[in-house]
């Protein structure tokens, strides 16, 4: 038989990825309930993916915040010089949408690159291959602690991030436009839609970043070049399905509110 016609079909070949990816969801699943864990290792991951995202996610939002409260401020002033409504709005943007979204791709980009990097670096060099030897289950030992951690401290850090946006908007507000910085605390256009939508893409971020990192990791082939091409995988997946479940989750909730 020819190399030809023993190659996969193309649409096999293009949705393979999907259905690993939705294996390993399942057999993340089913560790989760099932499989016991060593004490501290949730905690040691969550250490890793959140404490350590602290300095990264401050100075992006913090940056982030200042920029969007200045363009908005300068056109704002150009056309109808009234500010009351800035700090309403911001806060509504940086709950549901501003926060999540960005930190979601920050950790995408610190997180899952170091993820990918860790557990493509044990494949090439068998270290997979030893724990299935000694009875050990790869996805209860690698994937498991990083799903659980990843998925909590994504909430964490998507309320500290609004917290910093909304403290580097005000500074801005205040000494730039005069905004006073009771303006920037409002709720008044918050709603329950808004916070649902924010924790709910939080959380979806959590959860789909780790098992894509992990998925490219454990499918690093070669040597450094795999671990290269897993590395890079890992950050271009995980930045498309933050952005791909940005815009279903809101779908969902514009369409349920």
């Amino acid at each position: 038989m020819s190399q030809l016609h023993q190659r996969k079909p193309l649409w096999l070949q293009q949705i393979a990825p999907m259905l690993g990816l939705l294996k390993l969801a399942e057999q993340t699943m089913v560790a989760i309930v099932r499989a016991r864990r060593e004490s501290g290792v949730v905690a040691r991951q969550m250490y890793a993916i959140g404490n350590q995202s602290v300095l990264f996610i401050t100075v992006t939002i913090g940056f982030l915040g200042m920029i969007l409260v200045y363009q908005v401020a300068t056109q704002v002033e150009k056309i109808l010089p009234d500010f009351s409504m800035i700090g309403p709005a911001f806060l509504q943007v940086m709950i549901k949408e501003f926060a999540p979204t960005i930190s979601g791709l920050m950790i995408a980009t610190r997180v899952g690159s170091g993820i990918a990097a860790e557990i493509g670096s044990m494949v090439v060099t068998e270290q997979v291959d030893a724990l299935r030897m000694c009875n050990a289950d790869p996805v209860n030992y690698l994937v498991v602690p990083r799903f659980l951690a990843s998925g909590l401290m994504m909430i964490c850090l998507t309320i500290y991030a609004v917290l910093v946006g909304e403290f580097t908007g005000m500074l801005t507000g205040y000494a730039g436009f005069g905004i006073h910085p009771l303006n920037f605390l409002s709720m008044q256009l918050v709603g329950k839609a808004d916070v649902i939508s924010g924790v709910a893409k939080a959380f979806a971020y959590g959860c789909a970043i780790p098992l894509i990192s992990c998925q490219a990791g454990l499918e690093a082939m070669g040597g450094s070049e795999g671990v290269g091409w897993a590395t890079t995988r890992s950050v271009v997946n995980a930045s498309f399905a933050v952005v791909l479940l940005d815009f279903v989750i809101s779908g969902a909730i514009f369409a349920i509110f």
